[in-house]
């Protein structure tokens, strides 16, 4: 390791900053929720009416699918593991009590402190995800203290996009395929615009994997599956709303995977399947629903809404990554545009053709919950109708289907532009000298930041060696 990439100095003080910064700010504004303070307890609180009870079961899943999931799946590169992994973990931890902070001044801030419950963390675990799925636009590409800084900036611009959208512009987004998904994707595109490398355009030596590293990788995939309907319900309401969400998560996810496997096999030289698609294209349909995901657009919808996500992100991975890379200067590593753009997009659309769809008569009286900006407001009539049947019922803006379509619309735009926006300006400040970024001929190598032990491959694959691999397994 030279001087320019040395992490002895650079990786200490910047952990001693953030750290200086959050424990100041906790002390100063951080306190805990009626659920987790002592002093609202009494002889008439039921312990089992605590919220954690009901928030834990799907932080607990949403943890297993960041620090598991995410971290396997970035292990696929041969040389690359360590680091996939490892700084999956630091990164991931640091955004999550950043997060706390950014989120909870912009949503659970009164009385002049932020009030912490297990609510928080999920939160916070929606918006490490975001920053975990930028990550992959840079793969291999970046240092522990690039990616520290990049969490650092993204979390903020995050908080703060979420806060307006739902405040504001006020959407339906139960499976974060705006906010998180979107946002995340052209995010990490910014990135890696700025953070442009020609020389890798043709490819890198150590750019391959291995049997271990796919099988590893597969490992987060499946977790990811596993898990992925805790994500897309967690922030639904309790009852037939998750109960759909769960239902449509895992309906598009199967839909999905099998199409993934089928488009695999055809599309591959030699009619075998290719682990790359197997660790990714299977997963699209978990986005895809997101958007609608409790809404009643049917179990044949979310089936369909699988096979359609799965497809353009296979082609994506195909045709798009390559196209970006070579004429938009745009090296998306992980094809997170395929897997979180592609699908978002198509995830929004068939989410506003639900809340054209949605009447009373499919729904009943509850499509004003489910569409709460559609309720009535404040003063009609209608509301004190529909509170007499859901009690509990919040007035809303009055919306029609065709208003609220276009506020989908506008949150889908005003989503990327801030992210886009953001990943520029942060891809700038991560270019900077300081931030031990690796050389083109450094890239995707452990040996740079990590001690490896002494079975370590240190002799990979030549490039030719690489390029004929490639070829063997390439598609038609």
């Amino acid at each position: 390791m030279n001087a320019s990439t040395s992490l002895k100095v650079r990786l200490p003080v910047l952990v001693l900053v953030l750290e200086v910064v959050i424990l100041a700010l906790y002390a100063a504004f951080v306190t805990y929720d009626d659920n987790a303070n002592a002093k609202f307890q009494n002889n008439e609180t039921n312990p089992m009416e605590n919220s954690l009870y009901r928030d834990y079961p799907y932080f607990a899943d949403v943890q297993v699918m960041i620090f598991i999931g995410f971290g396997c799946l970035l292990a696929f590169f041969r040389f690359y593991g360590f680091s996939g992994m490892v700084f999956n973990f630091l990164t991931a931890t640091f955004a999550i009590q950043w997060a706390i902070l950014m989120q909870g001044f912009f949503q659970f801030y009164y009385d002049g402190k932020i009030h912490l419950g297990v609510i928080n963390l999920l939160n916070a675990e929606f918006a490490c995800a975001v920053v975990l799925i930028s990550f992959g636009a840079v793969l291999g590409k970046t240092s522990p203290v690039q990616l520290l800084v990049m969490a650092m900036l993204e979390v903020p611009v995050f908080a703060v996009t979420e806060w307006a959208v739902l405040k504001y512009i006020r959407i339906n987004d139960a499976g974060g395929t705006i906010l998180i998904h979107l946002f995340a994707c052209y995010f990490g595109l910014g990135v890696t615009f700025v953070l442009y490398r020609p020389s890798l355009n043709d490819g890198h030596a150590k750019e391959v994997t291995s049997y271990h590293s796919d099988i590893l990788s597969v490992m987060g995939t499946l977790f990811l599956w596993v898990f992925w309907p805790s994500f897309n319900s967690a922030l639904t309401f309790k009852g037939d709303d998750q109960h759909r969400a769960i239902l449509h998560t895992f309906i598009g996810l199967s839909s999905s995977t099998i199409t993934a496997f089928a488009l695999s096999a055809v599309f591959n030289k030699r009619g075998k399947l290719t682990m790359a698609d197997i660790q990714n294209v299977t997963l699209a349909g978990g986005v895809t629903v997101g958007a609608s995901v409790d809404m009643m657009i049917s179990p044949a919808a979310a089936y369909a809404l699988g096979i359609m996500g799965c497809t353009a992100c296979f082609f994506g991975y195909k045709y798009l990554t390559p196209f970006l890379a070579k004429h938009m200067r745009i090296q998306d590593q992980c094809g997170i545009h395929n897997l979180h753009g592609l699908t978002g997009l198509i995830s929004s659309t068939a989410g506003i053709c639900a809340i054209l769809l949605a009447t009373e008569e499919t729904y009943g009286p509850s499509m004003y919950q489910i569409f709460s900006h559609r309720a009535p407001p404040e003063g009609d009539p209608k509301l004190l109708e529909l509170q007499a049947l859901i009690p509990g019922l919040k007035p809303g803006l009055g919306r029609t289907a065709q208003e609220q379509a276009l506020f989908q619309l506008a949150a889908i735009f005003s989503t990327i532009a801030a992210s886009t926006v953001g990943g520029l300006l942060t891809g700038l400040v991560m270019k900077m000298s300081f931030m031990a970024s690796p050389s083109d001929e450094d890239c995707f190598d452990d040996e740079l930041f990590f001690d490896v032990p002494s079975d370590f491959d240190k002799n990979p694959l030549s490039f030719d060696e690489k390029i004929q691999m490639s070829s063997e397994n390439s598609k038609v």
